[in-house]
């Protein structure tokens, strides 16, 4: 028989080794993320720029959103358009009052006084170096100019030569006055502008409209080396964006779906898109499904982003970059604070952030007591049963 030293040194071994295991499991207790205390110390340790968001931030960061409107950028006036270029082709015609006329066989036009005859030239096509040819008026640039200032530069050139001359040039192919509109519409097109000033949204309608929900849709225009771009929604809504149109302009609609990542204790762990115009915190903590009352710390709402050098006054220095320039910051909101509802509903939120929500030091002890039940209970059986 075993002495009683011995079966208490026996039902020792288990639990001996239970408090191991337990020690072992609590080193590896399973967790989304880090806390609010890893978060902030962490980032603080890492050079990380921590921002507490009060409505001083929001504002700023706001302030720095503002898009580069195209009423401030490409709203120069119409116009342009009406211009002749290289590639059109023009078709001109010219009056004369008999007897004496310069250009004989014409024809008679019946609509004019004084049986006054009229001649209508071959269409012609504006050569590379922006020319016509007409007879006894030699070559007259074209390109450039409008009709009207052509008709007049022949009339001037024939002066003398023809009798009472009048002089008609109509535009009969325009290509080098266009815009091209590409992207996610019905269909590509090259649309020509005429006098009439065509704006954006015509270009677009030319096209067939987009194949994308509007809100979801950035319209670019490219001019010359520069472009800028805008939401669709925004335009649609801001008539003063709906600007005209000069020609080689190029019109892109880009369906290009903006995301936040939602992380940590929220109803939803996953990629989440959200319109061009953007969405405010409130809005992505809402499609995110919300803080879960079980496990989250209201005073652990992350915003992990890169954000530019100069959006702010960086608390901390020297300021880290990333090899591109951007600064990595957590934005932090303690929603214990009733101020921070109204921040959220003004933060903006950028494409590509991760919105992580901590887990309160409740559920950790929660999760810690559960490890510790069931890894203790089978301990315990083992030692009643060595008994």
């Amino acid at each position: 028989m075993q002495s009683a030293a011995t079966r208490t040194h026996h039902s020792r071994l288990p639990l001996a080794f239970g408090l191991a295991l337990l020690l072992t499991a609590c080193a590896q207790m399973p967790s989304t993320g880090p806390d609010l205390d890893e978060v902030q110390k962490k980032t603080v340790a890492a050079s990380i720029q921590l921002v507490d968001v009060d409505d001083s931030t929001a504002r700023a960061l706001l302030a720095n959103r503002r898009p580069n409107l195209f009423s401030d950028s490409l709203g120069s006036p119409a116009g342009r358009a009406a211009l002749i270029g290289s590639g059109d082709a023009l078709e001109v015609s010219i009056w004369e009052s008999p007897p004496a006329t310069l250009f004989g066989g014409g024809v008679t036009d019946t609509r004019a006084p004084s049986s006054t005859r009229a001649v209508t030239f071959p269409e012609q096509t504006v050569d590379r170096d922006g020319f016509i040819s007409i007879p006894f008026a030699g070559r007259i640039r074209a390109a450039g100019l409008s009709p009207q200032a052509v008709e007049a530069e022949v009339a001037s050139r024939l002066k003398g030569k023809a009798n009472q001359p009048e002089v008609l040039v109509r535009l009969t192919r325009n290509v080098s006055s266009t815009v091209t509109i590409v992207g996610e519409v019905t269909n590509s097109v090259r649309m020509p502008l005429t006098s009439g000033g065509e704006r954006l949204l015509d270009a677009l309608a030319a096209a067939g409209g987009v194949r994308q929900p509007v809100n979801k849709m950035t319209v670019q225009i490219t001019r010359g080396d520069s472009f800028h771009a805008l939401p669709l929604d925004l335009v649609i809504r801001d008539p003063r964006q709906n600007v005209p149109l000069m020609p080689g302009d190029v019109i892109t609609a880009l369906f290009q779906p903006l995301s936040f990542t939602a992380m940590g204790a929220t109803g939803k762990n996953e990629e989440v898109n959200f319109e061009a115009q953007g969405i405010t915190l409130a809005q992505a903590l809402a499609r995110s499904g919300g803080l879960l009352d079980a496990r989250s710390s209201p005073q652990g709402v992350f915003v992990f982003r890169l954000e530019s050098k100069q959006a702010l006054k960086w608390p901390a220095q020297p300021v880290l970059t990333t090899p591109d320039g951007l600064v990595p910051v957590v934005y932090r909101f303690d929603l214990r604070d009733p101020r921070s509802f109204f921040v959220m509903q003004s933060f903006p939120m950028s494409n590509k952030d991760v919105l992580y929500v901590s887990n309160a030091p409740a559920a950790e002890l929660q999760k810690f007591l559960n490890l510790v039940f069931s890894v203790a209970f089978p301990v315990l059986n083992t030692i009643q049963l060595s008994r």
